[in-house]
């Protein structure tokens, strides 16, 4: 297209489709319980920030716990902060055969009917009954950015990565709220699939 006839709106039609989203790549984690935390770290224990993540009020503590299994375990699963209200483990596909644990797919928060698995830590141990998920990959939103994208609240759409390894995530989930902020997250084995590292651009496709 000639420069010299692009018009406003063309031209933000042209940044809208091409405007990029940052992705930052999920490693195994656990967000607990306050409960679940002072089991495994002794009474009152409270966590440690270690830095803070994109979304708002988040951040990985110092804090890591061992996560056992039928087959094996996992050492140094990161604590996520603040405490949860349910305790629940992210983990890779990867992860659940090296620890026999069957995780399924599911939605973060969607833990009924999942997993369970030992919590080891340096002052006890918990034994969970359910919690222990493969995440779907999924975009934060806030609902300037659905605007912006045309996209609703748990619409499934398409993410493009960059070349040189470039390859399009289908059925990534659009999860929509005010407190969030513009991110996609991809586990640990779907980025070593196309050479990710945080942070990375991508793209709706």
């Amino acid at each position: 297209m000639d420069e010299a006839v692009i018009t406003g709106e063309v031209l933000l039609r042209l940044q809208r489709s091409e405007r990029s989203i940052v992705c930052n790549v999920s490693n195994r984690h656990a967000h607990l319980t306050q409960e679940h935390i002072e089991k495994l770290f002794g009474p009152g224990y409270r966590l440690s920030r270690l830095r803070d993540l994109v979304q708002p009020g988040e951040y990985a503590a110092e804090e890591t716990l061992t996560l056992k299994g039928p087959k094996g375990k996992i050492e140094k699963v990161r604590i996520l902060g603040p405490p949860r209200e349910f305790s629940q483990l992210e983990i890779s596909r990867t992860d659940t055969y090296t620890s026999g644990i069957k995780a399924p797919l599911r939605i973060s928060g969607d833990i009924q009917g999942s997993s369970g698995g030992w919590l080891i830590g340096p002052h006890g141990s918990v034994q969970l009954t359910q919690g222990i998920i493969v995440a779907r990959r999924h975009i934060h939103m806030t609902p300037r950015d659905a605007d912006f994208f045309k996209v609703k609240d748990r619409q499934y759409v398409r993410v493009r990565t960059s070349p040189p390894r470039s390859v399009v995530f289908e059925d990534v989930l659009v999860r929509v709220s005010p407190d969030y902020r513009l991110e996609f997250h991809v586990d640990t084995d779907e980025a070593n699939a196309c050479d990710l590292k945080s942070p990375a651009e991508v793209f709706l496709s």
